[in-house]
C-alpha cells in the first residue's frame, strides 16, 4: 500500500492495517536495513508494573540480600 508523508513529516496508516490493531495507540519506530519497522507498544503505568514486580519478587521468596548478593556477583564479572 503508498503511504504519502505530508510536510510535517507525518503519514496515515491504511484502514487494512491499522485494522489489525484495534487497541493499540503507539507504535515503537525503527530502522532496520533501510525499512521503517513499526512494533506496537501497549502503554503500562510503571506503578502497575512495578507492583506486579513487587509481587512476584515476594512469592518467589526474594530479599533484599539476595538481590545485594545478585548485583555484587554481576560486578564481578
Amino acid at each position: 500500500m503508498l503511504v504519502k508523508k505530508t510536510s510535517k513529516n507525518q503519514i496515515t496508516l491504511p484502514k487494512e492495517i491499522i485494522k489489525n490493531f484495534p487497541k493499540i495507540e503507539y507504535f515503537e519506530a525503527k530502522v532496520e536495513e533501510g525499512k521503517i519497522i513499526l512494533i506496537p507498544v501497549k502503554v503500562v503505568p510503571a506503578n502497575i508494573t512495578l507492583e506486579k514486580i513487587r509481587e512476584k519478587i515476594e512469592r518467589l521468596g526474594i530479599t533484599e540480600k539476595d538481590v545485594e548478593d545478585a548485583v555484587k556477583w554481576a560486578r564481578k564479572n
